[in-house]
């Protein structure tokens, strides 16, 4: 039986809120409106990346209000607040998408300085956003606070109107934004009419939530359940269902019991727990960023398990979960289909999960997994004994080009779509390519290789969506390949390599191109090399000019340009958990 009203004697809060010298301190709650019992109570955090940016977001604000409603039911006094976000679908294809990645950064560390600044006993962290959801969890990690996430939800399908003047292909499919990117290449090139081109922008995206397909948002929500850190199914409901804020509620009464039985964010993660996360998003197809943002989670626990680690467990993973942008169906139909746990049953039957692990409820993993009743369709979700291929959807790739690794999705290519030799066509920024590929100068056979756009170099590790469907909508997707040390979308498909380690600005391989050289990337052996023998780079390199120059010498960009580490690490800028004096719950 949980215990009520709780003890404040060793909680944060009572820093806050106990004893005569906080008169000061409860003079301000009381100004809230709140009473004398609410201000003797817990205080929760309720963060919430609510904003007006973009679609991902706007629903937050709603299943915030259901979270707190729990954390009263539970004896809690909720606390809200809010951070940034950056949507990479507003960011992408312009300078603004430097921004992307270092919001990671300034959400979790906003989050903490709040969580900090106040008190605060326990985090429910609302977010719908592909940096925002690791952004979160991170945080939580950081002040391994009893904690549990909610993922804001996917957006609805989109949906040409009947005897609209849509090419067939678009009319007759789910509609995503990278449709709508895929969209501008079909434009480019003459293939779609600019008054098609209007009627796709004004039905692709119908509601609220986050991009449908298997995306950055969506790979990120799989991996919160599949660690540990949300309710299990919670991820699926899209964002305009009112089901959602039944989860919200719940989360709400489970940070309260999670609190009472003192089990935190650091209980739940762990390195079994990111194993299981990594499972989920190598048999779902999901995003290479996972590659980006696992490493950075697990950095907060002071647990290495770095990109190697990552693709090690995406090497014997099998692909059995049909999801765009290399299967056909999106998150509403995983979430029809039966959702994250069906998915993880899967994984179970194959010996591939850890059923140990704590999970937000307060029970274990294998624990939750009993209570599911749905079984794979066969359809969305196929049998991990029959699945769609034996090897994960992302594969890591390694060689004299990649040194310190690099990613690639693979859901939905064959065998010999995964082996690719082409001479280099080396561009210095992503506006370069883009440029190159609008204006189709660029021959088939080709590897397009971006660099300068690291964490570092770019600064900020921009993804390439813009670039990258361009060539699909062009009809080139297949026959270029293209690899970068920035990153690519999770909406991205065909041959695109991201994350090439290390970096150009820190004088990697990759920096050391020229036009002309025979690049080799093989998905199937994990092979990405250069035919050029060590001492030719060895002189290239004696050569090499040093990092190219980027506008950014002041402010925020400038900063995280300072401190951010390598990719293959996650990309932190901060020493972690493994340096930490303290914990922040035990001051």
């Amino acid at each position: 039986m949980l215990k009520r009203p709780f003890d404040k004697s060793r909680l944060p809060s009572r820093h806050v809120t106990e004893g005569p010298a906080r008169a000061p301190h409860r003079s301000y709650y009381y100004a809230m409106g709140m009473s004398e019992t609410e201000i003797h109570q817990p205080l929760v955090g309720v963060a919430t990346c609510w904003n007006e940016a973009a679609p991902c977001n706007i629903a937050l604000n709603r299943q915030a209000q259901a979270v707190k409603l729990g954390v009263k039911e539970g004896m809690g006094s909720p606390r809200e607040f809010t951070t940034i976000t950056v949507t990479d679908g507003i960011a992408m294809g312009h300078e603004g998408m430097r921004s992307s990645l270092a919001s990671r950064e300034a959400i979790a560390d906003t989050v903490e300085l709040t969580m900090r600044g106040h008190c605060y006993d326990a985090l429910v962290g609302l977010a719908g956003c592909d940096k925002s959801l690791p952004g979160m969890m991170m945080a939580m990690v950081r002040l391994n606070v009893p904690s549990v996430f909610v993922y804001g939800g996917s957006i609805l399908p989109g949906k040409v109107p009947a005897g609209s003047d849509v090419p067939e292909d678009f009319a007759s499919r789910d509609l995503t934004v990278q449709d709508m990117f895929e969209a501008v290449g079909r434009h480019q090139n003459g293939s779609l009419s600019d008054a098609a081109l209007e009627i796709l922008e004004r039905v692709a995206c119908p509601s609220a939530g986050a991009c449908g397909g298997q995306f950055t948002a969506n790979t990120m929500a799989c991996v919160s359940e599949a660690i540990g850190l949300a309710l299990m199914n919670s991820s699926g409901a899209p964002a305009p269902y009112e089901s959602r804020d039944q989860y919200g509620t719940a989360s709400g009464i489970a940070v309260m019991n999670l609190l009472e039985k003192n089990i935190r964010a650091r209980d739940v993660v762990t390195l079994k727990s990111l194993q299981n996360a990594a499972r989920v998003v190598a048999c779902t197809g999901g995003s290479t960023n996972a590659g980006l943002h696992l490493p950075a989670i697990a950095h907060e626990a002071g647990i290495d398990f770095f990109l190697d680690d990552v693709c090690e467990i995406f090497r014997d993973t099998p692909y059995f979960v049909d999801l765009k942008p290399g299967g056909q169906y999106v998150a509403k139909d995983l979430y029809e289909a039966g959702g994250v746990p069906v998915v993880m049953k899967e994984l179970r039957k194959a010996g591939l999960l850890h059923e140990d692990c704590m999970t937000a409820s307060g029970y274990s993993l294998g624990e939750e997994l009993d209570k599911i009743a749905g079984e794979a369709d066969g359809r969305v979700i196929h049998t991990v004994a029959n699945p769609i291929s034996k090897t994960g959807g992302v594969v890591g790739l390694k060689g004299n080009l990649a040194p310190g690794g690099a990613i690639v999705k693979v859901a939905g290519m064959s065998a010999e779509e995964q082996v690719f030799t082409g001479p280099a066509r080396v561009f210095e920024c992503e506006e370069d390519a883009f440029e190159a590929v609008k204006a189709r100068s660029y021959k088939e056979g080709e590897v397009l290789v971006i660099r300068n756009e690291g964490p570092a170099g770019g600064p900020g590790m921009r993804e390439m969506l813009a670039t990258t469907a361009a060539l699909s909508g062009q009809g080139m997707g297949k026959k270029v390949a293209l690899i970068t040390d920035g990153r690519f979308s999770g909406a991205t498909r065909g041959f695109c390599v991201g994350h090439v380690g290390p970096e150009a600005a820190l004088g990697g391989p990759i920096a050391l191109l020229q036009d002309g050289d025979v690049i080799t990337l093989n998905a199937v052996t994990g092979e990405l090399s250069v035919d050029l023998k060590d001492e030719e780079l060895a002189a290239r390199k004696e050569n090499w000019a040093g990092p190219r120059e980027t506008i950014y010498a002041s402010g925020a960009l400038w900063k995280y340009a300072q401190l951010v580490g390598e990719t293959y690490k996650g990309a932190v800028t901060h020493p972690g958990a493994e340096a930490e004096k303290h914990v922040y719950m035990d001051l």
